[in-house]
């Protein structure tokens, strides 16, 4: 029978396999599927959100109508061009690091991180209030529990993997869009016939207000909803961020995406909009605008006294809620990927680094899942609340990538690209769009919740910071460290490996790249069996990380680079008169792989003990335990359970 834990998130996958990037990859289709889906699911919140700010002037849907569809086609060439740029991804923590430098880099990367937890919440609370909108109102208390429960089951899809998240929700994804165009395409073409009395009296209602207003009104009332309305545009950036994920070649996949995504949301949400002008919808309590505007455009319908509007309602609702459950995989997908990246940086805790034997970030989609959990709870699954949280995150991030790629135009570019004046103007006009619907919409909606996202953003920026700067400590004192230890003697003995003896003692040592810790290891141990010890076994694990999974060349970098490290430390060894040897396998789990590695060792050398080291600091405290694993440790208590011998070795570290 298969544990548990296979039949929940399924079989461990190789990353030696030649298949495995092929198999996990996606196609444009696929992509448009699990990234798309949160800027076209957004068409769900954005457009009521919007259209909800201009009660009493509602003729200016028409306008926010086109202002919508263009804004979707600016910002999304502006992120076409860009992923050209960056063809190994283009997410706004690359793009701010690279073009701004590693400050503007972390405030992009935890907006995005919030940005990603926020997808999710808004998401999964926006999906069940599409459900719940068919439910009496008296079923109003049982959402907050709904929305726990989904977000359970889309943690579990996560973790098993990102393609067959994907998969699993293809059929929902084409349901919604076929449901949503016949809205749309009905909604328009039943009025077709009006249209020249609507833009007469959206023209004759704007002059009215001009002349009681005045002009300077109106532009602020339609740019406030506007701004408002910027979480429609919220899921553009997805496929920038996305970029590992995607089939090859990466950038013509990608960009093929990308307009998919701009053209499917430029028409679903522009059109709604123009829809509940031209059916005159308006806000009910307990219903979701695009529930009121369904209600009014398929209620009337019916086939030999069969309610097919009413089904029809209920089908589109339905798709409603489930898309908003697809969008919230770009969060799970994306955030963990932009932790893993800050990982790399050393901005987070490097575990976020990590893939599990599913390869997939498994740290990152736990936090991602606990942290969306927490905001449900914290805001009672409030949507108007939580867009409002959402869209500062999402425009800073933009700003900041449309202002590097700016400048990267105004500068440097200018010499490798004689259309630069062009793609200045695309970034140009997307940065003042961005700036304009960030500094509006904090100022707009600071009191009703948006100080908690700046609160929330900054405190993990700070945090950031602090992480950063105690891994700059340890990298320099192991640097010392290394300046120390590496100018000791070696390459003095015979070249390549020798046969080791199995009838006598040998010490196998774990290591990872040449330096000066390991080189401390090998000095201690013979400073603790002086004369004991004539044989060592060098042990390294080949850790593929989010860093190095991205294509069969950098899994055989890893091996090219894993085997030199352990030749250099058989070369030092030999120095000192050792006869040594190595043994190394590749892989995502530390534990699993380097116990299996051992106990193969132990085998082959039954008088192995086995050594690990680690970093011992002066002054212990909580937070270096979430910063530096206890590997060592572990893997100790795993060895000696099974009956081999193994010392952990202390690395003294002092920081002030």
């Amino acid at each position: 029978m298969r544990p548990l834990k296979q039949i929940i998130f399924g079989k461990p996958r190789d990353p030696d396999d030649p298949q495995v990037f092929h198999k996990i990859s996606l196609v444009a289709f696929l992509a448009w599927v699990g990234l798309g889906s949160d800027g076209l699911s957004s068409s769900c919140y954005g457009p009521d959100e919007a259209f909800r700010s201009i009660q009493g002037h509602e003729y200016m849907a028409f306008y926010l109508a086109i202002l919508t569809a263009v804004t979707v086609a600016i910002i999304s060439f502006a992120y076409s061009l860009l992923i050209e740029h960056f063809p190994s991804g283009g997410g706004g923590y690359l793009v701010s690091t690279k073009l701004l430098g590693p400050k503007a880099g972390v405030v992009s990367g935890s907006a995005l991180v919030v940005d990603y937890v926020l997808t999710i919440t808004v998401s999964v609370a926006s999906g069940v209030d599409a459900l719940f909108s068919m439910l009496p109102p008296a079923f109003t208390a049982y959402k907050l529990p709904t929305d726990l429960a989904i977000l359970v089951v889309l943690l579990i899809m996560n973790l098993r993997g990102v393609k067959e998240s994907v998969k699993a929700l293809l059929p929902i994804f084409l349901v919604f869009v076929g449901t949503h165009l016949l809205l749309i395409t009905y909604g328009i073409l039943s009025h077709l016939w009006a249209m020249p009395q609507v833009i007469a009296t959206t023209h004759t209602e704007m002059s009215r207000d001009a002349g009681s207003l005045g002009w300077i009104a109106i532009f602020l009332i339609l740019f406030r909803a506007y701004s408002l309305g910027g979480g429609t545009y919220t899921g553009i950036e997805a496929v920038s961020n996305g970029m590992p994920i995607l089939r090859e070649p990466k950038v013509a996949t990608a960009k093929r995406t990308m307009l998919y995504m701009a053209v499917s949301l430029a028409f679903t949400a522009g059109g709604i909009l123009f829809c509940y002008l031209l059916w005159n919808a308006a806000p009910v309590e307990g219903k979701t605008m695009n529930a009121v505007l369904l209600d009014r455009v398929f209620s009337s319908w019916s086939l030999g006294g069969f309610p097919v509007g009413s089904w029809l309602v209920i089908l589109t609702l339905i798709s409603e809620g489930a898309l908003l459950f697809v969008a919230a995989q770009t969060g799970f997908i994306d955030g963990p990927r932009v932790l893993s990246n800050m990982a790399v940086d050393s901005w987070v805790p490097h575990r976020f680094a990590q893939l599990s034997d599913r390869l997939v970030t498994k740290h990152g989609i736990l936090i991602m899942g606990v942290s969306s959990t927490l905001l449900l709870i914290y805001t009672k699954g409030s949507v108007r609340f939580l867009v409002v949280l959402y869209a500062i995150n999402v425009f800073l991030t933009f700003s900041l990538s449309q202002l590097g790629m700016s400048r990267y135009w105004l500068g440097e570019g200018r010499q490798k690209s004689p259309r630069w004046l062009r793609y200045l103007g695309v970034h140009g006009v997307a940065l003042i769009l961005c700036v304009s619907i960030l500094i509006l919409t904090t100022l707009e909606k600071f009191t009703e919740g948006g100080w908690l996202t700046l609160v929330i953003t900054t405190s993990f920026i700070l945090i950031c910071l602090a992480i950063k700067a105690h891994y700059n400590g340890v990298r320099l004192k192991i640097h010392e460290l290394d300046e120390i230890l590496t100018d000791l003697p070696k390459d003095a003995g015979p070249a390549g490996t020798m046969k080791l003896d199995p009838s006598r003692p040998v010490a196998a040592l774990m290591v990872s790249g040449y330096g000066g810790l390991g080189i401390h290891s090998v000095l201690s141990i013979q400073r603790l069996f002086p004369g004991y010890y004539k044989d060592i076994m060098f042990i390294s694990l080949g850790v593929v990380d989010s860093g190095r999974f991205k294509g069969r060349d950098e899994i055989d970098e890893l091996k090219e680079e894993t085997e030199s490290n352990l030749r250099r430390y058989v070369s030092f060894a030999n120095s000192l008169g050792l006869n040594a040897d190595f043994r190394y396998s590749i892989g995502t789990d530390v534990l699993q792989d380097g116990e299996a590695l051992c106990v193969d060792i132990y085998k082959e050398y039954p008088r192995a003990v086995f050594f690990l080291g680690k970093l011992i600091f002066a002054k212990e405290k909580l937070f270096y335990r979430v910063l530096h694993n206890d590997t060592a440790y572990a893997l100790q208590r795993e060895l000696q359970f099974g009956g081999l011998q193994t010392v952990v070795l202390p690395i003294r570290i002092t920081l002030t």
